[in-house]
């Protein structure tokens, strides 16, 4: 629907598309500058008060003789010196900028309005996530602020290809989705797959922001729980992922990036590898490739152990109980994983203050008076907090839960069918991990399969950086 030239038309029919009496927070308001009627539209706490001021006075201060009314463009362009302003004579456009957060301003004899980003939005600082941690590097993190999400990155790679595309999802909430790439390096067939994606998506909104866009973008089978894409709160992180060849995908109100394409093995490295020299980092990445494996097969490989104590060799016979509890070694293991769960959401929905509090009510009181009353083992509680250590070693929250998902069916089929029930558990889990596919050429696996040995050593070893850039030109 285009504008007219009547003001009080115009109003009309943006009274009819916007809330403005019914809400109280959007805001409608006539003004005269001098001799021009004008009529102002925004949503309050949106806009920069201190700008729209200044803006206004500086209209106001217009010559008595001088109306707003022919050459539109030369009028902004010789009194509006402010930068971010726009022109629409669409209505939609119109609407969609002011619930946006930007005002807008309508004209007598003007089928043209003005579009002003004076918008600013609650936000907080960028301090460092939680869950990516360093002990060494920058504490900045991304915020819910895609602007500010979009600086952060920039201010790390200054190059005229870094490229963030606009894009809005959602009927109702029109939720701002940006993708980042560096235009020389993306793989431009999976950049148009993603953008013919994005726009095809028919939803009302992104209600769990880009965890919702990822849904949508990836066919995914209900019995796989690895993940497909990487999430990332840290700036540094993603723009070392774009440099690379990733595209990020930034969505309004997230601090979270999400990253692709991703393989297997990006979900167990971490920043903190490169902010240590190569052979502490190589180091720290082997512990945590053996504490990943460690949380997947430690407690159902004892389990089945247990099974067979008499025929383990002397130098092994530590592994079989000291002591019968009340309840089964199988059920013991199911128990301690169901509570290890119930403390880790316990946790999330605990109040910092009182977090510590939690893991030593839940993590040391309970479990020896479990094993002082006759419920558990020491052992089944020693291998399922090893096994609990190694899942939060695991970098990747969403990884981590999978694993978590693997070895409880690993432990289920073990405990009802022994030997076999592990071997059927090791191939599914295999299985499962061949088929997962990636969101681009690369198979999941890669490049463990199909095998790739220079690949393959920059995932054991934390290479010095300048020696992978040698590689990969080659």
């Amino acid at each position: 629907m285009k504008l007219s030239n009547d003001l009080d038309t115009n109003i009309k029919t943006i009274k009819t598309l916007l809330p403005i009496k019914k809400s109280f927070d959007v805001i409608g308001r006539d003004l005269i500058f001098k001799k021009t009627k004008s009529y102002l539209v925004f949503v309050d706490g949106f806009v920069k008060d201190e700008l729209m001021m200044w803006l206004l006075e500086n209209f106001q201060s217009l010559p008595a003789d001088e109306s707003i009314i022919y050459q539109f463009k030369d009028w902004i362009a010789s009194h509006l010196g402010y930068i971010e302003v726009d022109i629409t004579d669409n209505f939609q456009e119109l609407v969609d900028s002011v619930l946006s957060g930007t005002a807008i301003l309508l004209f007598e004899n003007q089928t043209q309005a003005l579009i002003i980003d004076a918008r600013t939005y609650p936000a907080r600082g960028p301090e460092e996530p939680d869950l990516e941690k360093v002990t060494r590097g920058s504490r900045d993190g991304l915020v819910e602020t895609i602007v500010f999400n979009t600086a952060l990155i920039r201010r790390r790679i200054r190059d005229a290809n870094l490229i963030f595309e606009m894009k809005k999802v959602g009927k109702r909430s029109k939720t701002d989705v940006v993708l980042a790439y560096i235009d020389d390096l993306v793989d431009k067939n999976l950049l148009k797959r993603l953008e013919n994606k994005i726009d095809n998506i028919k939803v009302d909104a992104l209600l769990m922001a880009e965890k919702s866009l990822d849904e949508l973008i990836i066919k995914k089978k209900w019995y796989n729980p690895l993940p497909q894409a990487k999430f990332s709160e840290r700036p540094d992180v993603v723009s070392a992922h774009l440099l690379e060849g990733h595209i990020g995908i930034i969505v309004d109100t997230s601090p979270s990036i999400m990253l692709l394409p991703t393989t297997l093995f990006h979900f167990t490295q971490h920043s903190e590898d490169y902010y240590q020299n190569p052979l502490v980092g190589t180091y720290i990445r082997w512990i945590r490739f053996l504490a990943i494996i460690a949380s997947l097969i430690l407690s159902p490989l004892w389990l089945l152990l247990v099974n067979y104590q008499e025929i383990l060799p002397d130098a092994l016979q530590f592994i079989g109980p000291r002591e019968a509890g009340a309840i089964p070694i199988f059920l013991q293991f199911v128990i301690l994983e169901i509570g290890l769960d119930v403390l880790r959401i316990a946790s999330i929905h605990t109040p910092n203050t009182l977090s510590t509090s939690l893991g030593i009510i839940g993590g040391l009181m309970i479990s020896q008076f479990a094993v002082d009353v006759g419920w558990f083992i020491p052992e089944t509680v020693l291998y399922m907090a090893v096994v609990g250590i190694g899942t939060f070693a695991t970098p990747s929250i969403e990884f981590a839960m999978a694993i978590r998902l693997f070895r409880l069916l690993l432990l289920v089929l073990t405990g009802l069918l022994d030997t076999w029930g592990f071997i059927i558990g090791m191939i599914l889990i295999f299985i499962i991990v061949i088929t997962t596919k990636t969101y681009g050429k690369l198979p999941y696996t890669w490049p463990f399969i199909p095998f790739n040995a220079k690949a393959f050593s920059n995932v054991l070893l934390r290479k010095p950086i300048i020696e992978i850039k040698r590689n990969k030109k080659k």
